[in-house]
């Protein structure tokens, strides 16, 4: 049964609240689609030092395919590509978050290694993949965990930055600062 660490959410409410209102300005330039209407599909970038975390605890390598599901400005793939060697594919449904991507890997070193695909995570193809990363709300991931389990091949690592996917239990948990990087192994 998922547990939350209490006053967790409200602390990352009120962190998201924050940087959008020190953010206005740029807000009110940069078309939002998608997050005022859909919920499901609000962006929180996950801290560097997370990132890292959740692909040393994936034991990510130069022969893996990383696909992150829910990739907002593309900080995962391009740090797989880069600290790893591994090829990577990230998706999101928000086309602004897949501009934001794609000026991210402009630059990178990683161009070659990396791709940013605007879609559904519940539509994507999957089963390439040997690594996938997740930082979804936790409904969101429970209706990902059956797809997961049955399209993934056996031994694709699936990290997750804070949130669990109901009663199935994670190999291993980890944590960094106030966060913490689930790891489950199919």
């Amino acid at each position: 049964m998922n547990r939350v660490e209490p006053g967790l959410i409200t602390r990352r409410v009120a962190l998201v609240g924050a940087a959008a209102s020190l953010s206005l300005p740029a807000l009110a330039q940069t078309p939002q689609p998608l997050q005022a209407t859909n919920p499901d599909w609000l962006y929180v970038p996950t801290p560097p030092d997370v990132v890292d975390k959740m692909l040393e605890l994936a034991a990510v390598t130069k022969n893996d395919i990383v696909l992150d599901l829910g990739s907002g400005d593309g900080r995962i793939p391009i740090a797989a590509a880069k600290n790893f060697g591994a090829r990577a594919r990230g998706v999101d449904i928000n086309p602004v978050r897949i501009e934001e991507a794609n000026a991210n890997l402009k630059g990178s070193g990683v161009e070659n290694l990396v791709t940013f695909v605007q879609g559904d995570v519940f539509e994507v193809p999957i089963a390439d993949a040997t690594v996938v990363t997740l930082y979804l709300f936790p409904h969101v991931m429970l209706k990902l965990r059956d797809r997961l389990r049955k399209e993934l091949k056996p031994g694709t690592r699936v990290v997750s930055h804070e949130f669990m996917m109901g009663d199935w239990e994670p190999k291993q948990t980890e944590r960094v600062r106030n966060s913490r990087v689930h790891l489950w192994i199919i």
